[in-house]
């Protein structure tokens, strides 16, 4: 959650005694800044407009009075029958999950009284029946799955609907869910109370806004886009070549120049599996995330990586069009394999709470200055340190300079410094970058991206009922395995000690036995978890401490 604002506190806005309670074990001491304006005016009943950037706390700045609202109504004097009063649309699986376990956290200590249904599980309407047939105070789904249970009659609103959020509104609309939006309006009543949340206000929203709210308040509290220098660093490095972007990244993996649980966004599907075969070379462990792979998949791979079973995510943050396009029918060659096709309500950038990231590294320069925002958003979460880096080719200077432009700081100076590191340096592991790329061919590509959805196809849909049965043993499933249709050269694993720079010789040092690398404690005060050349050059100067 974004850093609290002086202002008066939880116990000051009218919260019930139990919300209190939830909020004390969550560990929020005081309103963030969205949360401060946002709830006061929900709980008078107005419709809402509200603009904050990721991390923010949004999702507590509706979810307080949307609790706080169906217990007042369950207080009242008159007996009132059990009907869903609640509904939540969110754009994509993985977001909706976050969203349930929030609200599911906040109601902890009512849950007798609340319950909340998540619609977002990727299973047939059928499975799901049951739990609406149970009536659920709010419901959580994304505006396709909630309009198909509306279609089957499982779900009715027409008549009990009081309170209705549309969460990262923006994104709803770039992932194709404004037709679906509209026909869900015909299934609510004429009078409820609308809130509407996003991270920026395009004119899409601005149309959005005109169909939902009625007579809406704009909550936009003043607050930059991300947060200052002294908590988020980003850097730059414009590389002259493909072989550059590898070369680098290779560098700061194999050297321990990175410290932390990282993220690493890449443009295309194609690319995320080539980097991640690239990585499996150098015996560097990542798992991939992207629109193709089954979405109990993607939730459990960012639930282990939260829990810190792995340290690197290659992902991707493709948006699905606005209208899905119809692939021309052709043969299907005999043989083939079948890809079960990208998941339309998919999304990594956004909204997803990653915990403890300590990098954002853009190895392809993101689309769009909104794209950049929200991949860089989600490290530097909360009062915690983070770092972005962005590798630039030359034909990407022009999409990078329009968010450099977009980012100027208070002086007028960009936001993105340069990385300050030394080529030359690093030249020895070029030839190793190049023979680990020779072995990550357009073919390897294929059969992996084939293989792991297969692979995660089965772990989704066949041990589904064993994890359900045996909740302990999913921590067994790991998503960070090796692919291997590439040879893997076996030499690439290790770097011997004539590679290591001189100016890190000092940071960086063999483990004799294993020939492992092992990095010294970092010193303290400093935050960021990427060591520079020249900061390691400092290092490595220092006169060693005399022997005792």
């Amino acid at each position: 959650m974004a850093a609290a604002v002086a202002g008066p506190g939880f116990e000051h806005m009218g919260l019930d005694g139990r919300l209190l309670r939830a909020v004390a074990e969550l560990g929020w001491a005081t309103p963030t800044a969205i949360q401060a304006e946002a709830i006061p005016l929900a709980l008078e009943g107005r419709d809402l407009l509200a603009r904050a950037r990721t991390g923010s706390g949004k999702t507590g700045a509706y979810g307080l009075p949307l609790l706080q609202h169906l217990l007042r109504v369950k207080a009242a004097p008159s007996a009132v029958a059990q009907a869903v009063r609640a509904l939540v649309l969110v754009p994509s699986k993985e977001l909706g999950q976050q969203v349930v376990r929030s609200l599911r956290q906040l109601a902890a200590f009512c849950a007798r009284d609340l319950r909340v249904a998540d619609l977002c599980a990727q299973t047939d309407l059928a499975a799901q029946r049951p739990v609406l047939m149970e009536k659920p105070d709010v419901v959580v789904g994304t505006p396709g799955r909630v309009l198909a249970h509306l279609s089957a009659r499982s779900l009715s609103l027409r008549h009990s609907l009081e309170l209705l959020v549309l969460d990262e509104a923006d994104l709803l609309l770039s992932f194709g869910f404004g037709e679906d939006i509209k026909s869900l309006l015909c299934h609510l009543p004429k009078i409820y109370q609308a809130l509407l949340m996003s991270a920026t206000f395009s004119p899409d929203v601005e149309a959005l806004k005109e169909l939902v709210l009625h007579n809406p308040v704009t909550v936009r509290p003043p607050e930059p886009q991300l947060p200052g220098s002294s908590q988020l660093r980003q850097f730059v490095v414009r590389c002259g070549t493909e072989e550059d972007k590898f070369l680098l990244l290779c560098a700061l993996l194999k050297l321990r120049l990175l410290r932390g649980r990282a993220l690493l966004f890449v443009g295309t599907l194609a690319r995320c599996y080539r980097l991640k075969l690239f990585l499996e070379q150098f015996g560097i462990p990542a798992c991939t995330l992207n629109s193709e792979l089954p979405a109990r998949s993607r939730c459990h791979v960012i639930t282990q990586f939260n829990r810190g079973t792995y340290d690197y995510i290659v992902a991707t943050d493709e948006e699905a069009p606005a209208v899905p396009a119809e692939p021309p029918p052709r043969k299907k060659r005999k043989g083939a394999a079948q890809s079960k096709g990208k998941d339309p309500e998919y999304g990594v950038a956004r909204g997803i709470d990653f915990q403890n990231v300590a990098a954002v590294i853009n190895f392809d320069v993101p689309p769009t200055v909104e794209s950049y925002i929200h991949r860089v958003g989600r490290t530097a979460r909360a009062d915690n340190p983070g770092t972005a880096l962005t590798f630039a080719l030359p034909e990407e200077q022009d999409g990078l300079a329009r968010i450099e432009d977009a980012l100027l700081g208070e002086n007028g100076e960009s936001m993105l410094q340069p990385y300050k590191f030394s080529t030359e340096e690093i030249e020895g592991l070029r030839y190793r970058c190049r023979d680990a790329m020779r072995s990550v061919t357009k073919q390897a590509v294929k059969e992996a991206r084939l293989r792991e959805i297969k692979d995660e196809l089965l772990n989704s849909e066949k041990l589904k009922a064993y994890f359900e049965d045996n909740p302990r043993d999913l921590h067994v499933l790991r998503h960070d395995k090796p692919l291997h249709p590439a040879i893997v050269k076996p030499h690439l694993r290790n770097v011997p000690e004539y590679l290591v720079p001189p100016s890190l010789r000092g940071i960086t040092k063999p483990h004799l036995k294993k020939g492992k690398w092992l990095q010294l404690p970092h010193s303290r005060g400093t935050g960021n978890p990427l060591q520079s050349f020249k900061y390691a050059r400092r290092r490595a100067k220092r006169p060693a401490a005399p022997p005792s």
